[in-house]
């Protein structure tokens, strides 16, 4: 419990909210499209494409940053040209160490329509 009260005072429990958005328990149509959390801070797109373009064809590998302050938010995607290797990937990396952290690897979901 006190990390979470952590976590609120140091104002990154929305973000951890907000990657949550993102994660999904099965696959979108296609399969091709990760969701990688934990990311360590200096983590950028070409280290996180690295990491990953050894189990096949990285298509885009983006980092998702704050937009006022640049800073990384700890979370990323990455998309492969086959769902195979997304495949692949999610089941080689999720709870890997990158860049020093243990890092969470799930298919991305869709942005849910309508808001909340």
């Amino acid at each position: 419990q006190s990390a979470v009260a952590s976590s609120a005072s140091t104002g990154s429990a929305p973000a951890l909210f907000n990657a949550a958005r993102f994660m999904c328990a099965g696959q979108p149509a296609d399969g091709s499209k990760l969701f990688v959390a934990g990311l360590a801070w200096a983590t950028d797109d070409h280290s996180l494409k690295e990491a990953f373009q050894c189990f096949g064809e990285v298509v885009e590998a983006r980092v998702i940053t704050d937009r006022e302050t640049g800073r990384s938010r700890g979370f990323g995607f990455v998309s492969f040209a086959s769902g195979e290797d997304a495949k692949s990937a999610a089941e080689n990396m999720d709870l890997q160490e990158l860049a020093g952290r243990n890092v969470r690897v799930n298919f991305a979901n869709e942005r849910p329509s309508g808001g909340g």
